[in-house]
């Protein structure tokens, strides 16, 4: 079976299971033992066509005499992937991404190869995508270029209009890369001064470093535990947080254990972590963690937290509060979550706050709290702040910085600007 035909039956499943790329691509690749340009292969038209289909929909709705609604699955997909190849891939000839998908056609959708044929034959005469008006449907225009549902472009022109389109150009392509040193066994200036070509420090993340070159997450040697991969947000936000040694804090939703080995770090290994999940399938991905980052003070717990668990309220110095969130600032990296439908989330936004509100009561007086998502979403954001500060008087914005970084107490990272995730910062202190 070769390269196209195993990204055509992962297509197929994971339209049909509803299975995330990165899983669907982590199972094919390790079945199939692909190596080198194969998988470099078989993984670039996988996520290319899992992040474009709304654009590559479009163009392949400007010539089918038929609406995309009525082709059937599997003619859908190879014209998906034929069209990828011909206007992303320029290293690929286009009679191969012709010919090729009327290969495709012959095995599985035997009826169509004429169509197949037809529709790719007039795609690859395309110089450049045939956009809609930018003027008379500027929805439909930032929706089909970015290749975006409809209802992010219109949230984030209503919430972000500011920044225009350079807000939607992170969506597609290679995101940034970064890595937390692990103060407990190295430093910044070590690993950099052991791998000179391969990092570069981040800008506001005292111990981040940025990937300088895309290298594979397997050649990083994790194993070592002088470093994990953590984006600079993440680390701003543990940078806001600040966690003491000795202290006592409770990570509310914590898996996969990202922000409490953090907070371990900044302790230098001295206190307690309460970390709690309400998956117990993924708490061995904190204790794993831990090990490897030769952290002993994190004690992981399955717990919903929806409701504070009584023998901690009162105890904590510091709660990490990440909540579960639309994910609309982390889209480069989980090109599914854009097509993840958005009309749940006034019941999403009251999960947020009633895990906010639990969090709180767990901390001391003085106590620290920071609530974060990876969105870019004011609802799940400020609003879900400044409702809680409005609910709860005995607690205040406390500022931060962080390297360039000042803040008044409520952060927004934009990847077009900061380099990083999407993502929402607001730290708070409790005054009685």
């Amino acid at each position: 079976m070769n390269v196209r035909e195993l990204v055509f039956r992962s297509l197929e499943r994971m339209e049909k299971e509803k299975k995330y790329s990165s899983l669907e691509l982590d199972s094919v690749i390790e079945k199939a033992d692909l190596h080198n340009e194969d998988k470099s292969f078989f993984t670039n038209i996988l996520y290319g066509v899992t992040e474009r289909r709304i654009t590559l929909d479009y163009i392949i709705s400007l010539y089918s005499s038929k609406p995309i609604g009525r082709l059937d699955l599997s003619t859908l997909i190879i014209l998906r992937m034929g069209v990828y190849q011909l206007l992303f891939l320029d290293r690929v000839p286009k009679s191969a991404a012709v010919n090729e998908s009327v290969k495709l056609a012959l095995r599985y959708s035997s009826r169509s190869v004429s169509f197949v044929n037809a529709i790719l034959r007039k795609a690859s005469l395309l110089s450049e995508i045939p956009l809609p008006d930018k003027n008379s449907s500027p929805l439909l225009y930032l929706s089909v270029k970015y290749s975006l549902p409809r209802q992010i472009c219109e949230l984030w022109q209503k919430d972000y209009s500011e920044y225009g389109e350079e807000l939607f150009s992170f969506v597609n392509g290679a995101p940034y890369i970064t890595l937390r040193v692990n103060t407990l066994k190295s430093s910044t200036e070590a690993v950099c001064k052991k791998h000179p070509d391969l990092f570069q420090k981040c800008e506001n993340a005292p111990y981040g470093l940025r990937l300088t070159s895309r290298v594979p997450i397997s050649e990083l040697e994790l194993e070592k535990g002088e470093y994990f991969v953590q984006d600079e947000a993440s680390q701003i936000a543990a940078e806001a947080l600040k966690a003491l040694p000795g202290e006592t804090i409770v990570d509310v939703c914590a898996c996969p254990g990202g922000k409490s080995f953090g907070a371990a770090m900044y302790m230098e290994n001295r206190g307690q972590i309460y970390a709690f999940d309400i998956h117990k399938s993924k708490l061995p991905l904190i204790a794993q963690g831990a090990e490897r980052l030769g952290i002993g003070i994190i004690k992981a717990y399955e717990h919903d937290s929806q409701n504070a668990a009584d023998n901690l309220i009162g105890m904590a110095d510091r709660v990490i509060c990440d909540v579960p969130c639309s994910g609309l600032g982390v889209l480069s990296k989980k090109s599914d979550l854009r097509y993840k439908d958005l009309s749940d989330l006034s019941s999403l936004c009251e999960l947020q706050y009633k895990i906010l509100c639990q969090s709180a009561r767990y901390l001391k007086p003085g106590g620290i709290l920071v609530y974060s998502t990876c969105t870019l979403n004011k609802a799940e954001n400020e609003d879900i702040v400044n409702r809680f500060l409005s609910c709860n008087p005995d607690f205040s914005l406390a500022p931060f910085s962080a390297g360039k970084i000042i803040s008044n107490g409520m952060l927004t990272l934009f990847p077009h600007i900061h380099r990083t995730d999407g993502f929402f910062i607001a730290k708070t202190v409790k005054h009685s």
